[in-house]
C-alpha cells in the first residue's frame, strides 16, 4: 500500500475499483472479441480476404501508440495526483468511439479500423491506471485476492454485455450494430462507481524550475527505464509478460474469427460460446486469487500458461462446435487466471508510490504483446488459416512459461523487498 497519510482503505473503495473491470470489460468481449470483430469482416470488410490482416493490423497500430502513450501518461498522472481524472477522461473517449461504431457500414473499412484504433487506444490506457490503483487499494497480503475480485466482475461485466447483445440481436431482431451503442453506453454507466467511490490518494508534486509536465514525463521514464535493471525480478517477469501477453491478445482478437471461419458459428454462438467462457474466467480470476496469496503466483501462472498450451493444440485440431465449446471452457480458466495472477505480481514488485508509473511500463510489455500476437495471428491466418495460426500462437505461452520458471517469484511481503 502506499506510503503516507491517505484515509483507510474500504471496501466501498474496493468495489468501485471492481466496478471499472466490470465496466471496461464490455468493450474487449463485444467489441474486440465477439461481435464487432465477425461484424466488420463480414458486413464491413464483406468478407474480404484481406479482412483478417487489415484486423490485426489495426490493433496492432493502435497497441503500438500506447506504447509510446502509456509510460509518459502513468509518469504524468503520478506526478500530478490525477490518475483518477485521466482514468475517467479516456473511459468516456472509449465509449463515444465505442458507440460511433454504429455508423458503420458495407466498405467503411477505414472509418471503421480508424474509430476501433481511437477506442482501443483509449481503453489500454484506461486499463493501465485502473491497474496502477491496484497497489493503494491492497497489501501484499491481499493483492492477488483483490486482483482476482477485479478480473471476475470484469467477466460478469461482459457476460451481462453479452446477455444484452443476445437480447438486442435474437430477442428485438435488431441489427448487430445496436449492440455497438448499447456497449458504449454500459462502459459509461457501469464505470459511474468508480468515479464516486475511489480515491485519488497521491499528492501533487511541485515542477522543478523550468520543467513542464511533458519534460517531467519523459524525465521519469527516463529513470524508470534505467533503474528498471535493478529490479531484476520485475524486468524478467515483463518479458515473460509480454510473451505469454502476445498469445493471449492474439486469441482475444481472433476467437470470434476462428469460430466463424474454421467451425461456422453463427453469430448467436459465438454470443452463448463467449457468455459460457465468462462464467469459467470469473470462476479462474477468483479462485486463482485465493490460490495465488496462498501459494505464490509462479504456480498460478504455470497452471494457466500449461491450460493455454493445451488450448493452443486442441483448438488447432478441434473438428466439432462441441468440442471448441469445452475448449472455450478450458481457455476461460487460463484467462481469468493468468491475468489477474499477473498484474498481482507486478502490484506486488512495485515501489511505492510509483503505481502510475511502472504500470504504465506493464501496459507497455503488455502492449508489445498486442502488437506481436494480433499482428503474427492476423498475418499467419492470412497465408496459412487458423490451424496453423493458432498451433504456431501457443509457441508465445511456451516462451512465457520457459522464462517464468527461471524465475523466484516471493509469496505475499517477500515480494516487495525483492523487486
Amino acid at each position: 500500500m502506499a506510503s503516507g497519510s491517505p484515509p483507510p482503505v474500504k471496501r466501498s473503495e474496493i468495489f468501485g475499483w471492481c466496478c471499472f473491470d466490470f465496466a471496461n470489460s464490455s468493450f474487449t468481449t463485444i467489441i474486440i472479441t465477439v461481435v464487432y470483430a465477425t461484424y466488420f469482416s463480414k458486413a464491413v470488410a464483406l468478407d474480404d480476404p484481406g479482412a483478417s490482416s487489415w484486423w490485426g493490423r489495426a490493433l496492432a497500430l493502435s497497441q503500438l501508440m500506447v506504447i509510446v502513450l502509456a509510460p509518459w501518461l502513468g509518469a504524468v498522472a503520478d506526478f500530478t495526483a490525477r490518475k483518477k481524472r485521466f482514468l475517467m477522461w479516456s473511459a468516456s473517449v472509449c465509449s463515444i468511439a465505442t458507440a460511433c461504431l454504429f455508423f458503420t457500414g458495407a466498405n467503411d473499412v477505414l472509418l471503421a479500423l480508424t474509430i476501433v484504433v481511437i477506442a482501443n487506444i483509449a481503453f489500454s490506457v484506461s486499463e493501465n491506471l485502473c491497474a496502477s490503483f491496484l497497489p493503494e487499494i491492497s497489501t501484499p497480503e491481499s493483492v492477488g485476492r483483490i486482483s482476482g475480485y477485479g478480473w471476475s466482475f470484469g467477466y460478469l461485466g461482459g457476460l451481462l454485455s453479452l446477455g444484452l447483445a443476445l437480447i438486442i440481436i435474437q430477442g428485438l431482431q435488431a441489427s448487430a450494430r445496436w449492440t455497438f451503442l448499447m456497449t458504449g453506453a454500459f462502459f459509461l454507466l457501469a464505470s459511474l462507481p468508480t468515479q464516486l467511490l475511489l480515491r485519488e490518494r497521491a499528492v501533487p508534486k511541485p515542477l522543478p524550475p523550468g520543467a513542464n509536465y511533458f519534460t517531467v514525463g519523459w524525465r521519469a521514464i527516463g529513470r524508470t527505464l534505467r533503474e528498471l535493471p535493478t529490479h531484476r525480478t520485475l524486468a524478467i517477469f515483463f518479458l515473460a509478460f509480454m510473451c505469454f501477453l502476445s498469445g493471449l491478445m492474439a486469441i482475444i482478437a481472433f476467437a470470434s474469427l476462428f469460430g466463424q471461419n474454421v467451425l461456422h458459428l453463427t453469430t448467436t454462438e459465438n454470443i452463448i460460446l463467449f457468455a459460457a467462457l465468462q462464467i469459467t474466467s470469473a470462476l479462474g480470476a477468483f479462485g486463482f486469487g485465493f490460490f495465488q496469496d496462498r501459494m505464490g503466483a509462479k504456480p498460478s501462472l504455470v497452471i494457466a500458461l500449461l491450460l493455454w498450451l493445451v488450448v493452443s493444440v486442441w483448438s488447432a485440431y478441434c473438428q466439432t462446435k462441441t468440442e471448441f465449446f469445452v475448449i472455450g471452457a478450458i481457455a476461460g480458466l487460463g484467462i481469468g487466471s493468468l491475468q489477474s495472477a499477473s498484474r498481482a505480481e507486478v502490484a506486488a514488485l512495485t515501489p511505492p508510490g510509483r503505481g502510475g508509473e511502472f504500470f504504465g511500463f506493464w501496459g507497455l510489455f503488455g502492449k508489445l504483446g498486442g502488437v506481436v500476437g494480433p499482428l503474427t495471428m492476423g498475418e499467419l491466418a492470412t497465408r496459412f488459416g487458423y490451424r496453423t495460426a493458432v498451433l504456431l500462437n501457443g509457441i508465445f505461452f511456451l516462451a512465457g512459461l520457459l522464462i517464468l520458471l527461471t524465475l523466484s517469484l516471493p509469496k505475499g511481503s517477500k515480494a516487495s523487498a525483492e523487486a
